[in-house]
């Protein structure tokens, strides 16, 4: 029994420090932007705030272009998502029911660029959108923020199409569905665990990417708000409190987002990386 135990404790306990480690800093983050600028700057710091003031998410909202820059990560976000997601579902389809030669080298390729560091090919990049006048567009970015997530969305998907048994689709075909209409009717609908989870992956790398948009937008009303809260913290210097504010708004969709989709999403990848 006491074996037993301790094979249940260390366990949580471990789950329980690392908890405390990752929810930490959010919880100081978001505690911070709601303390007045005295609890902040204080010696003894003030774990659990108890006078609550939004003056510094007023600093933040009233910042230069900052409505303009939510409009364009979400614009970009979303498009970048929603398109890597139609591709991947003709691709994976594709790479899941069809056999051809190659095919094996087709996935080989996905996996090589769903590890190759973004951050070599900014140069090369950039001269392309500079060479064809896109530069401070939000075209490039879409486009190249929708390449980064097609790799492990094609790859999720289509783990998740081989998991679907062919005698379904057939059947469906059988009773007069057409190979377009198996898809949409008996596929599409199991795939929703795994088109969360890409999606929840795919919003959080476009939300977040830095080095792209600094290099291809120098334009102040171009730029996404990664590049904004980096600027922000350089403009109102040692004001904590509006940097912390800042730092909240630019992190609340992510976190909305992952409450709504955890445990699909969650389920999603686990489920995704183990079938086919």
């Amino acid at each position: 029994m006491k074996r037993s135990l301790l094979g249940r404790l260390w366990p949580n306990a471990t789950a329980l420090v690392l908890f405390v480690c990752f929810a930490f800093p959010v919880y100081w983050m978001f505690a911070t932007a709601f303390k007045p600028t005295g609890d902040i700057i204080t010696e003894d710091p003030v774990w659990f705030p108890t006078d609550v003031t939004l003056e510094h998410f007023g600093t933040a909202v009233r910042a230069d272009h900052f409505w303009t820059l939510v409009r364009n990560s979400l614009t970009v976000t979303l498009l970048a998502v929603g398109l890597s997601l139609l591709i991947a579902l003709f691709a994976a389809f594709a790479i899941a029911r069809t056999r051809f030669r190659g095919r094996r080298s087709v996935i080989l390729v996905f996996m090589i660029a769903q590890m190759a560091p973004w951050e070599v090919m900014v140069i090369a990049i950039y001269m392309l959108v500079r060479d064809a006048e896109m530069l401070n567009s939000l075209v490039p970015l879409t486009l190249f923020y929708m390449v980064m997530v097609l790799p492990l969305t094609v790859l999720t998907l289509r783990n998740y199409i081989a998991a679907v048994p062919r005698e379904l689709e057939e059947s469906a075909m059988v009773d007069g569905c057409s190979r377009t209409g198996a898809f949409v009717k008996v596929i599409f609908p199991l795939l929703a665990p795994g088109l969360m989870a890409t999606s929840l992956f795919g919003f959080i790398t476009a939300w977040n990417e830095f080095p792209m948009v600094l290099i291809l937008n120098k334009d102040a009303e171009a730029q996404t708000l990664p590049v904004w809260l980096y600027q922000f913290q350089t403009a109102f210097g040692d004001d904590w409190g509006a940097t912390m504010a800042a730092a909240s708004l630019f992190a609340l969709p992510i976190l909305v987002l992952f409450l709504f989709l955890q445990r699909k999403a969650v389920g999603g990848l686990t489920a995704g990386a183990v079938k086919g």
